[in-house]
């Protein structure tokens, strides 16, 4: 082993891959060998930070410097300064800390002060691409005391059971409650199977997709448990194809893993056998629906269908079949090494654990986060995610992604654990958290999330395939400005007849964040429909471009650069606009130089 001074970690995660992350771990290694000190460091490969704001980053052991924005021109200095004189560039560092100066490490910022670790402990720690630095964590740690002690199924089920952890995929449901249903259900020929679901749709969602490009271990030992308890030596990962990092660093640890004897046959020297294989998905976000998904993974269209029978009972390929997504596995090994009891003092009494949230929207710190659960939002929305920018007022936190619901300033201190979430129409979901200011309409929200919905129907039941289109009929019919208040009351018999009759949780959900923003901005949907107003000034049909004539100089720029020929006056004269001929995109207004355009 080369025993080396200092580590440069290099996130490779898909937003920092994508900002050129790879091109700065050649730059280190060219450099170090060029500065002679190739083998004083060690350059490291790993999953994501968190703070993908703050994209690429470069963290440095062991004084722990977190080095952020950085580019391959950075690298020389880094080298010269920090690696081989030992002073941190402190022009690099991430200026963030209580104090409100620079903060070496992630540990002293705000936006980790309030966060707790567990499904994302590895991320950002370990190469996920080297089998043997997961082990050096713990890692199949439980898997191989579970196989060589013997230790029942049952004993390890009940421990999953007494830790209160529940699906993180969106319902909740208790995940030991589902592994003992699983469990005790009768395959006719023995056979069962584990499913993980990583097909990962929600918009603005990307927790799973970090999980697996940093930790893809922490999953598959997970869900080598999960055999050995219910009784399964097939597993399958189902994971979305638009994720070619993820699924690459899978092939990669699935293989690694075969070779070292912990996939495969007679783990551990045990009588116990499991094997593991990827699924791609074609994109289909219906596909993320339990029936649909293992309907798909038989080769077959990606359709729902009725419950009971659950998959518990008759799933994939008609046999007991548990399924759980990323995030879930990936806390199942650290309760098995840390205990139920300690997974349980965490968060509330009845959401035990952390939960991870991807940020993003208007906010400061967009990213990954990990909160114990009821932790309010206010801290997760001022404290972690640094506010809203350009000093805008936080309006609402859409939770949930098109299933779930928009959460309005008035109710920013709500704790963000299932049953709060619940009370207020809103819904955990699978961690997306999509922040909005003043400048969003709620209306334009509720019909974007409607959009995607339509888009996304599979179509089987009617109910879906042509409520959620009607739906957005009348939506987009009142963005437009020829809304009525009759249409209100439709919308919402509309809502309730989805959320009653249609066939899989897709379409049962997807009022959601229609229903909840006309509970909580109906003022907005009013202003639409009665004044022809859209407050924000979002709605293009709503919008009116004035001119104040006592703030316009007559300099003609906004009439050069109106692509209409809206705009018509004299040289050093007040101008106006022709609402006839005005196409509303706003042009005039980001060339005045006065502030003499007014939007509304």
């Amino acid at each position: 082993m080369n025993l080396v001074r200092s580590h440069i970690l290099v996130c490779t995660g898909t937003g920092c891959t994508s900002s050129n992350s790879l091109k700065i771990i050649e730059a280190f290694e060219r450099e170090l060998e060029a500065q002679g000190m190739a083998k004083e460091a060690q350059v490291v490969k790993t999953g994501c930070f968190g703070l993908c704001a703050m994209g690429p980053i470069v963290m440095i052991y062991p004084e722990g410097a977190c080095y952020t924005k950085v580019t391959p021109a950075d690298v020389p200095e880094i080298v010269s300064e920090h690696i081989v004189k030992g002073r941190i560039v402190q022009r690099l560092l991430h200026m963030e800390s209580d104090e409100g100066g620079t903060a070496t490490s992630l540990s002293e910022t705000t936006f980790y002060k309030h966060q707790l670790r567990i499904a994302l402990r590895n991320c950002g720690v370990i190469n996920p691409e080297d089998i043997d630095e997961y082990i050096g964590v713990d890692g199949y740690a439980a898997l191989g005391r579970i196989l060589t002690e013997k230790i029942p199924p049952q004993q390890v089920i009940d421990e999953i059971l007494a830790s209160g952890l529940r699906g993180r995929g969106g319902a909740g449901f208790p995940t030991g409650r589902k592994w003992q249903f699983t469990h005790d259900a009768v395959s006719p020929d023995g056979v069962k199977f584990v499913c993980c679901n990583a097909d990962e749709g929600d918009p603005g969602a990307f927790m799973d997709r970090s999980v697996l490009e940093g930790d893809p271990h922490s999953v598959i030992e997970a869900m080598a448990i999960a055999g050995y308890c219910i009784g399964a030596q097939q597993g399958y990962i189902y994971v979305r194809a638009e994720y070619p990092i993820a699924v690459k660093r899978l092939e990669i640890a699935i293989k690694q893993a075969k070779e070292y004897g912990l996939l495969g046959d007679n783990i551990f020297g045990s009588d116990f056998s499991f094997n593991l294989e990827l699924r791609l998905g074609a994109g289909a976000f219906v596909c993320g629906e339990e029936t649909a998904l293992m309907t798909s993974i038989e080769g077959k269209r990606g359709e729902p269908h009725p419950r009971p029978p659950f998959p518990a009972n008759k799933g994939l390929f008609e046999r007991p079949t548990l399924l759980n997504n990323v995030e879930t596995y990936a806390n199942i090994t650290w309760i098995l090494n840390h205990g139920a009891d300690k997974f349980a003092a965490i968060g509330t009494p009845k959401s035990t654990g952390t939960k991870v949230f991807a940020l993003g929207g208007k906010i400061t710190n967009t990213g990954l986060v990990e909160i114990p659960m009821g932790t309010p939002l206010r801290t997760v929305i001022e404290d972690i995610g640094g506010g809203c920018p350009n000093g805008k007022k936080f309006k609402a936190a859409q939770t949930g992604g098109p299933s779930g619901g928009c959460i309005p300033a008035s109710l920013i201190d709500t704790p963000m654990d299932y049953d709060s979430l619940g009370a207020i129409g809103s819904m955990m979901g699978s961690g997306g958290l999509i922040v909005m200011d003043e400048d969003n309409c709620m209306v334009d929200i509720a019909k974007f999330f409607l959009e995607f919905i339509v888009d996304e129907s599979c179509g089987k039941c009617s109910v879906c395939r042509i409520g959620t289109k009607r739906l957005l009929g009348l939506l987009t019919k009142i963005t437009e400005g020829e809304g009525t208040l009759e249409d209100l009351d439709t919308i919402e018999e509309l809502c309730y007849h989805l959320k009653s009759s249609a066939l899989c949780g897709l379409g049962q959900t997807a009022p959601n964040p229609v229903l909840s923003t006309l509970k909580h901005f109906r003022d907005e949907y009013v202003a639409h429909v009665v004044e022809k107003r859209c407050p924000a000034g979002v709605c293009k049909n709503l919008l009116r471009y004035t001119i104040d004539p006592a703030k316009c100089k007559g300099c003609t720029l906004c009439a050069k650069n109106c692509p209409a020929g809206a705009i018509s006056g004299a040289v050093r004269a007040p101008h106006v606009i022709d609402q006839s001929k005005c196409i509303k995109c706003g042009v005039c207004m980001d060339n005045c130089r006065f502030s003499a355009i007014l939007k509304g």
